[in-house]
């Protein structure tokens, strides 16, 4: 069986688990070794059943718990050749660890095949995956400012998909964030909104995906509930009715089975 937790999800942290059969990979490391630990001991496992580690950019949101994590295990950590050197200026002692992805081009990995794919984020060598099991497939896109052509390509087809909605528009403009921070997060090196998301899930479920996981909401900017619904209407108006919910931000998910499924339709 293949499956997925997310761990954590939002700006103040981000982590989630992959597994199929005994194959556990963790993408992202950025919150504690501590809370990582016990997400995976409420799972039966320990950070020693890790395969690897994703790592999808370098922003402390997704890398802040990895250096301690390092300390307790053995797995490699994966990432593109950009992120790789960026990893080992920042964190100690990773020269031995890092094994680069090439972008594109699938990599087998225990019981998976991992595609890592060029995202459009302020991170040198930012990437989404693809993880590919005899079962069905996955894919994770969260923080790029817009859906690259290479990420529509690559998460084609998949059955489950990981997908940023990370503010509302009309939030973000009227908001306290200073005026660069709201041109960074609305840039093409930003994040997704909510409508941009929508117009992908719609994207994803006509090619297949049969649930989708709303991911890295903004605390400030965004609510489950608005994000929920822009998503909900587009795929409503398309006749789509995949599995649709929202990534905890503070806390771990519940499972979500992974399977091929045929497009849900209303």
């Amino acid at each position: 069986m293949t499956t997925v937790h997310t761990f954590a999800s939002g700006s103040s942290g981000n982590a989630l688990l992959f597994s199929c059969g005994e194959t556990h990979i963790l993408v992202d490391a950025g919150i504690s070794c501590r809370r990582v630990t016990a997400s995976l001991r409420e799972l039966g496992l320990t950070p020693d059943d890790l395969a690897a580690v994703l790592i999808t950019h370098t922003h402390t949101d997704h890398i802040s718990g990895l250096q301690t994590l390092l300390k307790r295990t053995d797995f490699p950590i994966w990432a593109t050749a950009q992120a790789c050197r960026n990893l080992c200026c920042r964190l100690a002692r990773l020269e031995d660890r890092v094994r680069e992805l090439s972008l594109c081009q699938p990599l087998p990995l225990g019981d998976c095949l991992i595609t890592a794919f060029p995202t459009s984020h302020d991170a040198p060598g930012a990437c989404g995956f693809r993880l590919d099991t005899a079962g069905g497939s996955v894919g994770i896109l969260t923080d790029t400012g817009y859906v690259t052509d290479e990420a529509a390509s690559v998460l084609s087809g998949v059955d489950l998909a990981v997908l940023e909605a990370n503010h509302d528009v009309e939030t973000l403009c009227s908001g306290p964030y200073p005026y660069y921070l709201k041109q960074r997060i609305l840039g093409d090196e930003g994040h997704l909104c909510n409508e941009d998301a929508a117009r992908f899930a719609v994207t994803l479920a006509e090619a297949g995906a049969s649930e989708l996981i709303l991911a890295h909401l903004s605390r400030e900017n965004n609510t489950p509930a608005m994000a929920r619904n822009a998503v909900e209407t587009a795929l409503s108006a398309a006749g789509l009715s995949p599995a649709l919910s929202v990534a905890p931000r503070d806390c771990m998910s519940g499972p979500h089975s992974v399977c091929r499924r045929s497009v849900c339709r209303k």
